[in-house]
C-alpha cells in the first residue's frame, strides 16, 4: 500500500533549502544538483492578496520554456517513423486520430505540470516517498527501461541524419558517437542558465518546423484531403494496426517524469495559493501552444508522404533509413534537394529529443534513487545507458534496412508496455487530496483522464497481444512470456489498487473528524 502521507503533504512545496549563485539562478544544494530557478517577475502593487492575478503577455513569456522542451518528445524520431508510415500506407485518413492522440497526450502532460508545480517536487521524487522500496524499485527500472529504448531510437534516428547529410561517409555508428556528446552541450548550456537551454531547444524546434514545412509546400498535399482527414473518423481493417502506432507514439514514459521536474525551472511564492494558480494556468496556455506547433510538424509529415507514396509499391517498405531516397527519387532535386531538408529535420528531431532524454534521465535517476552526485557524472552514467547498447544496435543492424525497421517495432512495443508505469502513478498522486491539497482534480476530471488512461493501455495493449502472437514461437518461449505477462499484470493491478486504498483511507479520515 502506499505509504502514509508526511505532514509536508499539504499541497504546497517548502523551501527546498535553495542557494543563489551570481546568476540570478537557484540551485539545491542538498542534491549538489542545479535546480535552474528562474526568479518570476515579483507582485505588483495593484495585486489583491488571494486573487490570481489579471493576464500579462510579460508573465506569459517569463513562464515560456519548459513545454516547449516537453513537446521535442512529441517530435522524437519515433514519432516521424509512426507518421510517415501512417501516411504511407493510411493516406489522409488517420490525421483525425494524430489529433486527438495528441489532446490525449496534452491531458495528460498538464496533469504532470500541476503534480510538479502544486507539490514542488517531481513525479519521480514523490513515487519514491509515497510507494514501498519493492514498487519503488520496480517503477524504476519500468522508467529506466523505457528510455533506454527510447533513447536508441532517437540516437539511431540522428544517425540516420548524419549519415543522409554526409553522403554516407559517416556510418551508423559513428552517428551514433557524435550524437553522444550531446550531454556534454547539454551540460555546457545548462551551465549558462536555463535561459540559454530553452533558447537552443528553440533553435532545433524552429528548425525542425521550417524544415518539414519546406517539405510540405514542396510537395503540396490535398488540402481538401486534409481538412477531412481531420473532421472525418475513418478507421478500416487495413489501417488498423498503424492507427494504434500514432496513438502510441504520442505518449512517452519518460516524457510524464521529466515536465513535473522541468516546471520547477520558474521560482514562485509556494505559499501563496493565487501564484501557485497562476503558474498553472501560464504553464497551460504555454504547453497547450507548444504541443500545438507539434502537432502541425507531425501533420505535415504525414501529409507528405500520404501524397507521395499512399498506394503505391514503397508505401509498405518505407521507414526512417529509406525515407529521405524515396522523397529524392520521388520530388527530385528542386531549389535544394529534398534528401537534405528531410536530413536536416530528422536531426534536429534526433539531437532535441536525445538531449531531453538526458535531461529526463536525471530527474528518473536522482528522483527514485536519491542519489548525491554531480550532475556530469549522473549525465555520464545516464547516458551509457543508452549509447552502449545503441552502438551494438547500429553496428548489427547496419547490414539491413528491414532489420531496423524491425527494431523500431519492438521499441514501440517496449514503449507501450511502460505507459501504464507512468501514468498510473501520476494519475493516482494528482487525485490524492493528502498530496494536492487544494489543488488536487475534480470528480469530473478524475473520470476523464482514468478512461483516457484506460483507452491508451486497451490500445497499446492491443499492440502488444498482436505483436506477441504474430512473434511468439516455440513452447518455451511462449512459456517465459506468459509468465513475463502474468508478473506485468499483477503489477499493473497493484497500481490500480492504490487508487482504492487512498480512497477508502481518505473516507475513513473524514468519519473520524
Amino acid at each position: 500500500m502506499v505509504s502514509s502521507p508526511s505532514p509536508k503533504h499539504n499541497g504546497m512545496r517548502e523551501s527546498n533549502h535553495l542557494l543563489s549563485d551570481d546568476d540570478g539562478y537557484d540551485y539545491d544544494d542538498q542534491a549538489n544538483d542545479k535546480i535552474l530557478a528562474i526568479e518570476i517577475e515579483k507582485a505588483d502593487a495593484d495585486d489583491v492578496p488571494g486573487v490570481v492575478p489579471p493576464f500579462s503577455w510579460k508573465k506569459l513569456w517569463e513562464f515560456t520554456g519548459p513545454g516547449f522542451l516537453m513537446s521535442v518528445a512529441f517530435l522524437d524520431p519515433g514519432n516521424l517513423e509512426g507518421d510517415l508510415q501512417a501516411g504511407a500506407i493510411a493516406g489522409y485518413s488517420l490525421l483525425w486520430l494524430l489529433m486527438w492522440s495528441t489532446f490525449m497526450g496534452l491531458l495528460i502532460q498538464l496533469l504532470s505540470l500541476r503534480l510538479g508545480v502544486a507539490t514542488g517536487r517531481h513525479l519521480a521524487e514523490i513515487c519514491r516517498e509515497e510507494y514501498p522500496n519493492c514498487a519503488r524499485i520496480l517503477l524504476w527500472l519500468m522508467a529506466e527501461v523505457a528510455l533506454i529504448g527510447a533513447d536508441i531510437q532517437e540516437v539511431i534516428g540522428s544517425a540516420i541524419a548524419i549519415k543522409i547529410l554526409s553522403r554516407g561517409v559517416i556510418p551508423l555508428w559513428g552517428g551514433v558517437l557524435i550524437t553522444a556528446s550531446d550531454c556534454f552541450i547539454f551540460l555546457f548550456l545548462e551551465n549558462y542558465g536555463v535561459r540559454k537551454l530553452e533558447a537552443f531547444f528553440a533553435v532545433l524546434i524552429s528548425t525542425m518546423a521550417l524544415s518539414f514545412a519546406w517539405m510540405f509546400a514542396e510537395t503540396k498535399p490535398n488540402g481538401k484531403e486534409l481538412i477531412i482527414g481531420l473532421l472525418l473518423p475513418r478507421l478500416s481493417s487495413k489501417t488498423i494496426q498503424k492507427a494504434v502506432g500514432v496513438v502510441g507514439c504520442v505518449i512517452t514514459p519518460h516524457n510524464v517524469f521529466l515536465y513535473s521536474a522541468l516546471v520547477q525551472t520558474r521560482k514562485i511564492d509556494p505559499k501563496k495559493k493565487e501564484k501557485v494558480q497562476e503558474a498553472l494556468n501560464y504553464y497551460t496556455i504555454e504547453s497547450s501552444i507548444a504541443v500545438f506547433v507539434s502537432f502541425s510538424i507531425n501533420l505535415m509529415v504525414t501529409t507528405v508522404f500520404a501524397k507521395g507514396f499512399y498506394a503505391t509499391p514503397q508505401a509498405h517498405s518505407i521507414g526512417l533509413v529509406n525515407a529521405g531516397q524515396y522523397l529524392q527519387e520521388r520530388y527530385g532535386g528542386g531549389l535544394f534537394p529534398i534528401l537534405y531538408i528531410w536530413g536536416i529535420g530528422l536531426l534536429a528531431a534526433g539531437q532535441s529529443s536525445t538531449m531531453t532524454g538526458t535531461y529526463a534521465g536525471q530527474f528518473i535517476m536522482g528522483g527514485f534513487l536519491n542519489l548525491q552526485m554531480k550532475k556530469w557524472i549522473r549525465s555520464v552514467i545516464t547516458r551509457s545507458c543508452a549509447i552502449l547498447p545503441t552502438i551494438i544496435v547500429a553496428i548489427y543492424f547496419n547490414r539491413s534496412e528491414d532489420s531496423l525497421d524491425i527494431l523500431n517495432e519492438w521499441l514501440n512495443v517496449l514503449q507501450g508496455m511502460v505507459i501504464p508505469f507512468a501514468i498510473i502513478p501520476l494519475l493516482t498522486l494528482v487525485s490524492n487530496e493528502q498530496i494536492m491539497g487544494v489543488f488536487k482534480i475534480g470528480k469530473l476530471m478524475e473520470r476523464t483522464v482514468w478512461t483516457v488512461a484506460a483507452l491508451v493501455i486497451m490500445i497499446n495493449g492491443y499492440v502488444m497481444l498482436s505483436f506477441f502472437l504474430s512473434e511468439v514461437n516455440g513452447l518455451l518461449f511462449g512459456f517465459v512470456v506468459c509468465m513475463g505477462a502474468s508478473a506485468y499484470i499483477a503489477f499493473l493491478v497493484y497500481l490500480i489498487s492504490q487508487r482504492h486504498n487512498q480512497a477508502e483511507l481518505k473516507g475513513f479520515t473524514h468519519l473520524t473528524n
